[in-house]
């Protein structure tokens, strides 16, 4: 069988896109997420415009590291697993959850495991926005298993952490 990992990270705007038109898009993405009323459509499209120059806003590791770092450590889990590996993000970069998804669908994926480093419940990515990817992505391509192999287990994020202390405070213990 097939598997794709797909990994969902959260995403940030790149440093270098205008702070005038970064400014406007948050100022319309905020506006939009909590008003009671409807939108107006020139206001909608405006966000739709703005949304798309930030995700599709060009990344370097200069610009915007956490996009350079999301990469590389796809790159490592691809290496580790043998398997094939495609980001996607929350917002504010492209590829979006739903394109990473279809595009493993689409490299002809019977199972896609859906990945990410956000750890800890209780994030509205991790609990709502990844979930409602994958639901979507499964009505979207009903003969393809998709896996969210998340929540991860406390113990097992105690034991990663644990490892990284002991690598920068080796040998010590508390009293």
């Amino acid at each position: 069988m097939k598997t794709v990992i797909v990994l969902a990270m959260h995403g940030a705007p790149a440093n270098d896109i205008p702070r005038r038109e970064l400014g406007e898009f948050f100022e319309l993405h905020g506006h939009m997420e909590t008003s009671p009323v409807p939108h107006d459509p020139a206001m909608t499209r405006r966000h739709g415009e703005l949304e798309d120059m930030v995700k599709r806003w060009p990344r370097t590791p200069q610009n915007d590291p956490f996009h350079a770092a999301s990469l590389e450590l796809a790159g490592a889990l691809e290496n580790e697993t043998g398997l094939r590996v495609i980001v996607g993000f929350n917002e504010f970069c492209a590829p979006d959850l739903d394109e990473a998804l279809d595009r493993a669908a689409a490299d002809g994926a019977e199972r896609i495991l859906v990945l990410t480093a956000m750890l800890t419940r209780g994030g509205e990515h991790a609990e709502r926005d990844i979930a409602h990817a994958v639901d979507r992505a499964r009505t979207r391509h009903p003969g393809v298993e998709i896996i969210y192999a998340w929540p991860f287990e406390t113990r097992a994020i105690a034991r990663f952490l644990a490892d990284q202390a002991r690598r920068f405070a080796p040998g010590e213990r508390a009293d």
